[in-house]
């Protein structure tokens, strides 16, 4: 089974991140992925943080959900909607969601990323709690391929990266990290965490990223990559737009977990 990581490097303009967005999936599907995943933030990068208040929306209805049920049901993928702004309760926070669409077009999961990012080094600062509401479950599902084989899929986003007892929960075969990782920390820690999360849950991992200079000013670390339970990075990307194909074996995960049993080993 062929999976994608679609890297993006998202601007101010929501209607132009969503037709990249399209544009890449529609890459993703001709490159025979099954499973794209586009990265956090993908609609919007904006010039502040309330930004996301203005765009947020409720679930099944708005332009963002639109475009990735659409996608997924034209393409014929599986498509995880890297994390959009969706409302809560609070008018003033909104949550960071990943949406799963079959390819159908109906929405089989979602996720309000756990985590929220806070950083302030002196010269960097960020507060992901300032607008965002945190989510409180674990979530993972089944993905069919073409073929028939069924694996477990487990969700997360970015700062969640940072703790791996949400992913022994999530007792997953595949894993995805949507994020917008600064370039900051992305230097020193990106692909060590997701290597490390691939090795000790014997899984795969697929971390769609953005990946570049903003039209915000920010900039991010980027490195999408697919990496396997043994903890070999497959593909990758290192900067600006793309997207990274690699084969998922489920044949490789079983005898991985078969040679070194240590998910059978836990004591705790």
């Amino acid at each position: 089974m062929k999976i994608a990581a679609i890297q993006m490097v998202s601007g101010t303009d929501v209607t132009q991140n969503l037709s990249s967005a399209r544009r890449l999936l529609e890459q993703a599907a001709q490159g025979g992925a099954e499973l794209a995943v586009l990265p956090e933030y993908f609609c919007l990068m904006g010039q502040r943080d309330a930004d996301k208040l203005s765009i947020a929306e409720q679930p099944g209805e708005g332009p963002i959900q639109d475009m990735l049920r659409t996608a997924a049901r034209e393409l014929g993928l599986w498509v995880a909607g890297g994390t959009l702004p969706m409302a809560t309760p609070d008018p003033m926070h909104v949550a960071n969601t990943t949406l799963v669409f079959n390819p159908e077009g109906t929405q089989v999961a979602r996720y309000d990323k756990v985590h929220l990012f806070r950083f302030d080094n002196g010269r960097e600062r960020y507060d992901e709690s300032a607008v965002l509401a945190r989510g409180h479950e674990p979530v993972s599902f089944s993905l069919t391929s073409r073929a028939g084989e069924t694996l477990r899929v487990g969700l997360s986003v970015c700062y969640d990266l940072r703790f791996p007892e949400l992913y022994r929960l999530l007792n997953a075969d595949l894993l995805l990290v949507p994020a917008a990782f600064t370039h900051t920390t992305g230097q020193a820690h990106w692909e060590v965490l997701l290597r490390a999360r691939a090795i000790e849950n014997q899984a795969y991992v697929l971390a769609s990223a953005q990946g570049g200079a903003h039209s915000n000013g920010r900039r991010t670390w980027g490195q999408s990559l697919v990496i396997d339970p043994w903890g070999l990075v497959l593909a990758s990307q290192a900067h600006g737009e793309g997207v990274v194909l690699a084969e998922l074996d489920m044949g490789q995960l079983q005898q991985t977990r078969s040679n070194l049993p240590a998910l059978q080993h836990r004591v705790f």
